[in-house]
């Protein structure tokens, strides 16, 4: 039996959580919605405030998706009520990031400024021009947005100059040494 598969998720007030088939819809009090499809070979209930995933079978791909499951109704759920929020940082001369409207302007050493528009559900907020958060109810979306960002330029091996998340250690390669 999966250590986190078998766990119960208690789902705290103001939460509703829907069941229809394999599809599960949670909202928060902020008044925000996630939904998934759960794999079919996994059982979701809703039983006296607490959401219990079963697997129907033994075999290795439901073992595998029988804690994969849990944690992301898991992240669901922590997802409408706190929210998720990464902390981005540039590191360079010269480089730095402002907003436009609700998209993320960069400054990045390129010949031409960077946009980074925002899909649904995500708010970018510019805490000082060389750093900036951003932050949703969606955990696999704040990431995936939070790697975008970091691809526009990322650090680089010599000096570290680049995107990255607040706090990543960078390991630097040793230069050319004079003779």
């Amino acid at each position: 039996m999966s250590r986190i598969g078998k766990q119960p998720i208690n789902i705290p007030k103001g939460t509703t959580v829907v069941l229809e088939g394999q599809k599960v819809t949670v909202k928060g009090p902020k008044n925000v919605s996630l939904e998934r499809t759960i794999h079919p070979a996994i059982e979701v209930q809703v039983v006296d405030g607490q959401i219990r995933v079963t697997r129907r079978t033994d075999t290795r791909q439901d073992r595998a998706l029988h804690g994969l499951t849990r944690a992301l109704l898991a992240n669901m759920i922590h997802g409408v009520n706190q929210g998720y929020r990464k902390s981005m940082e540039i590191v360079g001369v010269g480089y730095k990031t402002e907003m436009r409207d609700k998209s993320l302007l960069f400054n990045l050493g390129f010949s031409h400024q960077v946009l980074l528009q925002p899909p649904p559900g995500i708010t970018f907020q510019v805490e000082k021009p060389t750093l900036f958060h951003i932050s949703g109810a969606d955990k696999e979306l704040v990431g995936q947005v939070a790697a975008k960002a970091r691809a526009i330029k990322p650090p680089d091996a010599y000096k570290g100059k680049g995107v990255r998340h607040l706090n990543e250690y960078i390991r630097l390669k040793a230069g050319k040494t004079a003779k």
